[in-house]
């Protein structure tokens, strides 16, 4: 019995997707600032408004990938919420800090997240406020 070319492509996709995300995942929780959670808004850095709108719409798409993959690991292997929580920090979207600090709000989460920036050598994160 052989596969479907689409199921095939699906599951080439699906495990290359697990994998990038148990490499990405990790780095970028290392990468964030140990008071992303608990820290008012940031103005941003005057740089030429192409490389702006560049880094903006590549950050966005990497987000949307990430968030797809994190609701695919709720019922796949994987680290699911971690995952969405990654992607929706890459995000830009009204109202999104709240979102994030309620979600790090969950004791699991963020000691799940401490422990992957403890192994980076890096400070744990601030609870939010």
């Amino acid at each position: 019995m052989t596969l479907s070319p689409f199921l095939k492509w699906v599951s080439i996709l699906s495990g290359a997707l697990f994998v990038a995300t148990l490499i990405a995942v990790p780095i970028l929780i290392a990468l964030m600032p140990s008071d992303y959670f608990s820290r008012g808004k940031l103005r941003p850095r005057e740089i030429h408004p192409i490389f702006r709108w560049t880094l903006l719409i590549l950050k966005n798409i990497l987000g949307l990938i990430l968030i797809i993959s994190g609701l695919a690991m709720l019922v796949l292997p994987g680290q699911g919420v971690i995952t969405i929580l990654v992607g929706l920090s890459l995000l830009d979207f009204p109202h999104k800090k709240n979102l994030e600090r309620r979600l790090v709000q969950n004791p699991q989460v963020l000691k799940t997240m401490n422990w992957i920036r403890i192994r980076a050598n890096r400070p744990p994160l601030e609870p939010p406020l």
